[in-house]
């Protein structure tokens, strides 16, 4: 089977090329460099070249609070612009299945927990995401028309739940929570400081998914397309505590240190909990647990990025 992903150079992209089972498929993924995802005639060109069978949309401008807040106007218009010339080019060049890649920030900040599909444009997105939710409930929303508009186009939308593994973004600049903190964490041990800082009070509660585990759920998703949900949700089903990660995170590394927290910075909305029924009736759920996931995530921050990318700088 022929595939065409986008996004090889994130971190849900590489995951994916990872997976044990990517050498049974034919897959196209270029990079930056090889394709313009902004260039809408040179997306429609390489869709019609390569002719694939199923397009897989990972890319993404993607980061943390800090990063949204910063630029909300990039956020919107790049995740916007992929989305939709991916998703038109790919409907111009007749192909037929595509599996596009959305977020758990399209619900509503104030929806009731566990965020159900149907919740989707209920209600105001969390203002610290807004530009990025409304990007990609736009393109969600254009695979939906183009299937309501002809049947024999089924393009799908998965929601995964909020990501972290190999291949993550450890640079305050565009890092999201777990990342980050196990930067911030590496350097108090290295530092040898007393405390760590948490945003807030450190009851919010998230959903960390390792990304490999989407991976495998994207590989299934290509195998068992038919039976897969327009629109469904991918997640552990259940969530933790801003203060459990942090925890966590600092027995992987070992840091014996304390938290002190900060409640005059933002922290998102209190809760986002994927409802995951769907997901569940389709036969699919995670494997890794996160002491295992912060464990390979911790190894390959020290392994890869602090010396190759300079991440501490």
């Amino acid at each position: 089977m022929k595939i065409f992903i986008t996004g090889a150079s994130g971190m849900v992209g590489k995951n994916f090329l990872e997976h044990p089972f990517i050498s049974k498929l034919d897959v196209f993924a270029p990079k930056r460099d090889e394709l313009d995802l902004f260039n809408y005639q040179a997306v429609k060109e390489y869709i019609k070249k390569i002719s694939p069978d199923i397009i897989i949309h990972a890319a993404g401008r993607v980061g943390g609070i800090q990063a949204n807040i910063k630029a909300p106007v990039s956020f919107l218009l790049e995740n916007l612009d992929m989305g939709r010339n991916i998703v038109y080019a790919a409907r111009e060049c007749g192909v037929k299945k595509l599996i596009n890649l959305g977020s758990s920030c399209m619900y509503p900040k104030n929806a009731p927990n566990p965020l159900k599909e149907e919740m989707i444009l209920k209600g105001q997105p969390e203002p610290t995401n807004e530009g990025y939710a409304l990007a990609k409930i736009v393109v969600a929303k254009l695979c939906s028309y183009i299937s309501r508009e002809n049947s024999e186009y089924r393009y799908k939308t998965l929601i995964p739940c909020n990501l972290y593994g190999r291949w993550d973004k450890f640079s305050p600049k565009n890092s999201h929570m777990i990342p980050a903190v196990i930067r911030k964490i590496y350097l108090a041990k290295a530092k040898d400081e007393k405390k760590v800082e948490i945003w807030g009070d450190g009851n919010a509660r998230r959903e960390f998914m390792y990304a490999g585990d989407l991976a495998d759920c994207l590989m299934k998703a290509i195998s068992d397309f038919d039976m897969l949900s327009d629109i469904m949700n991918v997640g552990l089903g259940y969530d933790l505590s801003i203060n459990e990660y942090y925890k966590t995170i600092a027995e992987v590394t070992g840091y014996k240190g304390g938290f002190a927290h900060d409640l005059t910075k933002p922290v998102g909305m209190a809760r986002k909990l994927v409802d995951t029924s769907k997901q569940n009736e389709w036969g699919w759920k995670p494997q890794t647990e996160l002491r295992e996931g912060a464990k390979k995530t911790y190894d390959f921050f020290q392994n890869f990025i602090e010396k190759e990318e300079g991440a501490l700088s």
